[in-house]
């Protein structure tokens, strides 16, 4: 039995999309759905045609954070109501399109697995009309999060300097590691005082994953604390269209450009 065990072919690899960007955290409260938002935006500005997905089951806010009333949303297309092309919304402001979830709907998080495969289907094919697709992932490490980022081409896996940040987001990267030793995992350190506190925080992520997963995720950005990102929330605009020239503005901003590169 144990030949056998370790003869056995390795599970095959989920199949993926390149464009598909899936942004995650092991932790809620780091500011992952504003930087999906903004980061969207940033995309747009550059000319690429953007689709937002809200992926956090459940817990769906983006529409929220950008005064959306969509029509349609994530799981009218679960309940077979609607397709998922007719569940987008255009927002017209950014420049980009969105998916909208349904906040509050705590049956979205226990989807079923049959219907999570259906669902990521979906998305794979939509992502063929767009040149980036971002897929705004729920915190934390469960079935439905681990699921819809191992379709995505490449992960961003959003932390700050809190010990619990941390420590979640390196759970995170673990268990992705784990199903996928060749994810393109990349960290991006949200809420920094300074450069030089964004980069020791990212270094302790990195060590750890050096240490205890023999693997280094790079760095993909930092993000400087900013006292606009709370007033474009509260105006519920993306960053970049209210303060573009703020110190968390030119970091999305250059975020989305090592994105591109």
């Amino acid at each position: 039995m144990i030949e056998a065990m370790r003869t056995r072919p390795a599970a095959p690899q989920p199949v993926t999309a390149r464009n598909l960007v899936a942004i995650a955290s092991g932790k809620g409260g780091v500011g992952k759905t504003c930087l999906s938002i903004s980061l969207a935006h940033a995309l747009a500005r550059r000319g690429e045609k953007v689709l937002l997905f809200d992926g956090d089951l459940g817990l769906a806010n983006v529409d929220v954070q950008l005064g959306l009333a969509p029509r349609f949303d994530l799981a009218g297309v679960l309940a077979g109501r609607y397709s998922m092309k007719e569940a987008t919304t255009v927002y017209d402001e950014g420049g980009f399109d969105v998916i909208a979830g349904r906040s509050g709907s705590g049956s979205l998080a226990a989807i079923a697995p049959e219907r999570l495969a259906q669902l990521c289907g979906q998305v794979l094919e939509l992502a063929g009309s767009y040149d980036r697709v971002l897929l705004d992932l729920g915190a934390g490490v469960e079935r439905t999060v681990r699921y819809l980022a191992a379709r995505a081409g490449t992960c961003l896996v959003v932390t700050t300097d809190e010990p619990t940040a941390l420590t979640d987001a390196y759970a995170f990267i673990k268990l992705s590691v784990l199903q996928n030793p060749t994810a393109d995992l990349r960290v991006v350190v949200n809420m920094a005082e300074n450069r030089s506190e964004g980069e020791r925080t990212y270094a302790t992520l990195r060590r750890a994953c050096e240490n205890f997963l023999k693997m280094s995720p790079p760095l993909a950005g930092l993000i400087r604390r900013d006292a606009k990102v709370r007033e474009a929330i509260r105006a519920q605009e993306p960053l970049l269209l209210r303060h573009q020239d703020s110190n968390a503005g030119r970091d999305l901003d250059a975020l989305a450009q090592t994105l591109r590169a």
